[in-house]
């Protein structure tokens, strides 16, 4: 058995192009045309072309996509302003600040990630990391959805891959991914409806015991945990559906957490790196500038 590849970067331009005729619609109706502000500090390459592709992104579907370089000797307060200003600007509605921020700023002693992802004025928080979104999510009525489950979601749900009544595999717990994706899962209701909602789910990380034998217990495994391909076919069920989150780089090739080539073989759907999740990724952030840009004119 060979595996259905997941095709997110045909998903991915379908929303992208609902997203921009939606844009055009609201302007026409005499919106304000959506702006995205992203805050890059530093000059990481990666942060860089991430950067970059947004503002494509941005630009094809309608979207004011501006950015603000920083160097990286910005400090904490100097950052904090500039949000802060954003947050007053009428003509921004989403702000997005490039993660991650450099080891060494603020004079030496690095960024407070955390104190300036809450300055971020949660109406404008289109990556949903707020406090307040969080909670939102966690109580089943979100503002806004992050970006990367979000677009796992959305790829389930095109698909036609119910996760409803099943056991999901989550491997990983950061505030990006992990959390909010098992959250997503779990509700009663999910955001395109009962099909990828209603799932039983397990947060498992790189220090559960017997990692490999609840991965195999999954009839959805989500890898994300930032190692590459460190799950390998061994820890996936006959017919399991995998999602794999990861992009890392090695050597001159990019690869996910999952050993692709040989889980295709044990897998009924599996996404590939690159050309999976991360163009859904940008698609649901184009998808919240829109609603954030909404919710302002309300």
């Amino acid at each position: 058995m060979s595996a259905k590849i997941l095709d997110g970067k045909q998903i991915g331009l379908e929303i992208r192009q609902d997203v921009a005729a939606q844009v055009a619609e609201f302007v026409a109706g005499g919106g304000p045309k959506p702006c995205l502000t992203a805050v890059l500090v530093g000059e990481d390459p990666a942060s860089q072309v991430y950067v970059r592709n947004k503002s494509r992104a941005c630009e094809k579907a309608g979207i004011d996509g501006r950015t603000l370089r920083l160097p990286a000797e910005t400090t904490q307060a100097e950052l904090v302003e500039v949000i802060e200003s954003l947050n007053q600007d009428p003509a921004v509605h989403g702000i997005l600040v490039q993660l991650p921020l450099p080891k060494k700023g603020n004079g030496g002693s690095g960024f407070d990630e955390r104190a300036i992802l809450d300055t971020v004025d949660p109406m404008k928080d289109v990556d949903a990391f707020s406090p307040v979104n969080v909670g939102l999510l966690m109580q089943g009525r979100p503002r806004f959805l992050p970006c990367t489950p979000h677009g796992i979601v959305q790829l389930l749900h095109r698909t036609g891959l119910s996760v409803a009544g099943k056991h999901v595999v989550v491997v990983g717990r950061s505030d990006i991914v992990g959390k909010p994706m098992a959250m997503m899962l779990a509700q009663r209701t999910g955001s395109c409806g009962e099909d990828v909602a209603n799932a039983t789910v397990t947060i498992a990380h790189s220090r559960t015991a017997n990692l490999a034998e609840v991965c195999q217990t999954a009839d959805v495994l989500i890898a994300a945990v930032g190692v590459p391909e460190m799950i390998t076919a061994d820890m996936i069920a006959n017919g399991a559906v995998v999602i794999d989150v990861g992009i890392n780089r090695v050597g001159d090739k990019l690869v996910g957490d999952v050993a692709f080539d040989a889980a295709k073989d044990k897998a009924s759907a599996i996404t590939p790196v690159p050309g999976g999740v991360g163009p859904l990724t940008i698609a649901m952030l184009l998808h919240n500038t829109l609603m954030a840009a909404k919710l302002q004119q309300q």
